[in-house]
């Protein structure tokens, strides 16, 4: 029975330590665009101009019927055929970006669908635009009512980012990638990397939790009542 060694993990460390923060990067950029990509995509959706409904929809329908590896090949490659050479970083952001936009749209029309009907005419009765509407009265209402929903959805992304290293990001796993080639000991080196996802999920719904708390004044409340 082979002997486990750690060592030849904890030996590159400097190396794991980078790789998690390019995860981390990824993750916090693509969550932050990726949201304001869905919002707007979600309005677009509940709209009243033909043509932005059908992209909108189209848009969705298509990253969430399609793996994101081959969105990323997609990206990486396409964009190197119109003469764009950017990095492996960029591209993975931009892969994320679109396919977390997706999935935060039909999140937050959920969340938009869900604000009661009166409100939307109390507020029209009082002359607010179609814009302040959405501003005033329905984004932050629909946010708290998805957030957790969308939490999960930003969880998942970080996780799925380990996808980003057929194309050479050095995020985590890619880093893990080269260790277990490097030293021949894959089982020792996906355990800790399987730790440090863990460790990382955490830590992001505990950000996540805490950034509620300062947003939603109602949590605040019923976190302080409990």
């Amino acid at each position: 029975m082979t002997e486990l060694d750690f060592s030849v993990v904890f030996d590159r460390w400097g190396m794991v330590l980078n790789g998690m923060l390019l995860t981390i990067e990824l993750t916090l950029v693509a969550t932050a665009c990726g949201f304001v990509v869905g919002t707007f995509c979600a309005i677009g959706k509940r709209g009243r101009t033909g043509w932005l409904r059908r992209l909108c929809g189209m848009y969705v329908e298509a990253i969430r019927n399609t793996p994101l590896l081959v969105q990323i090949f997609l990206v990486y490659f396409g964009l190197s055929n119109l003469g764009l050479s950017l990095s492996a970083i960029t591209v993975s952001m931009t892969a994320l970006t679109i396919n977390v936009g997706a999935y935060s749209a039909e999140i937050m029309r959920a969340g938009f669908d869900s604000i009661e009907k009166g409100q939307l005419e109390a507020a029209e009765t009082l002359g607010l635009t179609r814009r302040q509407v959405y501003w005033h009265v329905i984004l932050k209402q629909a946010l708290e009512r998805v957030y957790p929903a969308l939490t999960s959805q930003f969880v998942l992304l970080m996780l799925s980012s380990s996808i980003c290293s057929q194309i050479s990001a050095e995020e985590l796993t890619a880093v893990a990638n080269f260790i277990q080639s490097d030293t021949y000991r894959p089982f020792e080196t996906y355990i800790v990397v399987g730790m440090l996802y863990v460790l990382l999920s955490f830590l992001l719904r505990i950000v996540f939790w805490i950034l509620g708390l300062a947003i939603f004044r109602r949590r605040r409340n019923l976190q302080a009542f409990i």
